[in-house]
């Protein structure tokens, strides 16, 4: 299944999402998170062993598209925020309740609410030419994606906290050294790395697989509650005048 924004295949047990609006570094407008919310119905309803989420292009995702937040009318900020916060939340849940474990593959940069993808993955493999970074205290925008509370349980709250209010960009090896990622491989071996880890889950027992996911994964309720919290706060911040300067700021340097 291929369309616009999102490339579903099934090899065998293995299953492969891919984002593929690689001329906007994968950003996630509406119909993106929609393409990809649809792949993963696939998954649901027909689950493999194991799930690929992975992108084209030089970025894994950029996030949010400023650019498409900054030309909607201020007046219809809320509802274009609604669109996008409201499906990314919804496709973190369903990440996260997959009855089969999901490696993300991350060939580059992650930016801003993105990083949601791959904090409900269950394995993160990354490759050396990755990144991660928050954005919003440059921007002007409040934090989604799970950066308040997912990213807290994987690296801890205070570094998390940190990153978010310097904006530091996190490297491939320190995605490694705080746990964000589990395995780092050079940019020519990652495609490689990533089939390996794939392989190995799949020869694990599936019921056993299941149970693990089931008492190791985040609370669903309590993950689904804070991001209810971060679609309120990105909701008040998104039509402030700083949100909308911020933005200004940010399209005047990007390319």
């Amino acid at each position: 299944m291929s369309n616009h924004y999102v490339r579903y295949q099934r090899i065998g047990d293995t299953a492969r999402i891919t984002l593929t609006h690689a001329k906007r570094h994968n950003a996630l407008v509406p119909a993106l998170l929609d393409d990809l919310l649809n792949a993963l119905e696939n998954c649901r309803q027909d689950p493999p062993r194991v799930l690929v989420l992975d992108a084209e292009g030089a970025s894994f995702s950029s996030g949010g598209d400023v650019r498409a937040f900054f030309t909607t009318a201020r007046s219809e900020r809320v509802d274009y925020a609604k669109a996008v916060v409201g499906r990314l939340n919804r496709t973190i849940l369903t990440l996260l309740d997959l009855p089969c474990p999901t490696i993300a593959a991350v060939q580059g940069l992650v930016t801003g609410g993105s990083l949601g993808l791959v904090l409900a993955s269950d394995v993160v493999v990354a490759s050396t030419r990755a990144t991660f970074a928050p954005w919003y205290t440059v921007v002007g925008f409040s934090p989604d994606g799970g950066w308040s509370n997912l990213m807290g349980q994987r690296i801890g709250p205070s570094r998390a906290l940190e990153i978010q209010l310097t904006n530091r960009t996190i490297t491939a090896q320190q995605a490694l050294d705080y746990g964000l990622a589990h395995y780092l491989a050079d940019h020519d071996a990652f495609p490689g790395k990533v089939a390996d880890i794939s392989d190995i889950l799949c020869h694990r027992q599936p019921g056993s697989v299941r149970h693990t996911l089931t008492l190791n994964r985040p609370d669903l309720t309590q993950t689904a509650a804070q991001l209810q919290r971060e679609y309120e706060h990105f909701l008040a911040q998104i039509t402030t005048d700083e949100a909308h300067l911020g933005m200004a700021k940010f399209l005047e340097r990007a390319p």
